[in-house]
């Protein structure tokens, strides 16, 4: 009897969790682009980095890939995007003091915390490579007129 009990409640694990998970996807999640204030300018080179390894997450020319649309993905995602922005939106760089932004992107960058390695493993084409870091801190530490 109790060997009957565990494979009724077996049998229903798959649907409940099919069933969870398609209402999941009723759940609205926010996924924009806002209008670009003021995009940055800087030397062609960094902007290239910029845009390879970080516009998804830290600009308002986020690519939403297909997984960005099937929860719970899609939570984890929009959120990741939202607090990108929150941090450091490449659509709106007046806004912010350079150097220090400048000396904070070089930290994050060569500490490994970003580009987020959770975002690597489906984006490879955003690793930095050991150039693309040399890159960015001459770039961090070249004086800020005319850039």
């Amino acid at each position: 009897m109790n060997r009957t009990r565990r494979r009724s409640w077996k049998k229903w694990i798959i649907p409940a969790v099919l069933l969870a998970l398609g209402l999941a996807q009723l759940v609205p999640v926010s996924r924009t682009n806002p209008p670009v204030k003021a995009s940055f300018e800087g030397p062609i080179a960094v902007r290239e980095i910029f845009q390879r390894s970080c516009y998804d997450c830290h600009s308002n020319q986020t690519q939403w890939p297909w997984y960005s649309y099937v929860a719970p993905a899609s939570w984890l995602v929009a959120d990741h995007v939202e607090e990108g922005r929150e941090e450091l939106n490449f659509s709106n760089w007046p806004a912010y003091d350079d150097s220090s932004m400048r000396e904070e992107i070089v930290e994050e960058t060569t500490e490994g915390e970003m580009p987020m390695p959770s975002y690597l493993l489906i984006h490879r084409k955003a690793r930095l490579s050991s150039e693309d870091l040399a890159v960015l801190r001459q770039w961090a530490d070249a004086p800020t007129e005319g850039l």
